[in-house]
């Protein structure tokens, strides 16, 4: 697995979005991207965020900036998320964690003791020519679009 710092080029990535839509990193060639990674839809800490970043959606395109959520989540939850919350950005549904482990988010948690493996929320802010500009790995769900703009 991938441990990625910033000033390293970004991972290629195809996987298809809540639509069924074959999204690839190369659809953001010369443009600003910012990719978080949320463990669950509807769950409500990845429900914060991605809203979060909704609400401020029209701002991060004023300054040049795609969004695209990741998590492992199937098509049908994926598009049940986003059109619940009417999200202005594609999901990724990861299934097969193709793109998680390319950006290296897969792994050990702890929740109330136990220990288990899943995503680790985490966002990647990458610039016109590929490469990562910034790296958020401690997530403030409520504010998270401030993370990454101001």
């Amino acid at each position: 697995m991938n441990i990625l710092k910033i000033g390293d080029i970004a991972p290629n990535f195809s996987c298809k979005d809540q639509n069924g839509n074959i999204i690839k990193s190369s659809d953001f060639f010369n443009k600003k991207l910012v990719i978080f990674f949320y463990p669950k839809a509807n769950t409500p800490g990845c429900t914060a965020e991605a809203c979060n970043l909704s609400d401020n959606y029209l701002k991060f395109k004023s300054l040049g900036y795609e969004i695209l959520g990741v998590s492992a989540d199937n098509e049908k939850l994926q598009k049940k998320f986003s059109d619940k919350f009417n999200f202005p950005y594609s999901l990724l549904c990861d299934e097969n964690k193709d793109v998680i482990m390319s950006y290296g988010v897969w792994g050990l948690k702890k929740f109330m003791g136990k220990e288990y493996m899943g995503i680790i929320r985490k966002t990647f802010v990458i610039d016109e020519k590929g490469k990562i500009s910034n790296i958020i790995e401690k997530v403030k769900t409520k504010e998270h679009a401030s993370q990454i703009i101001g």
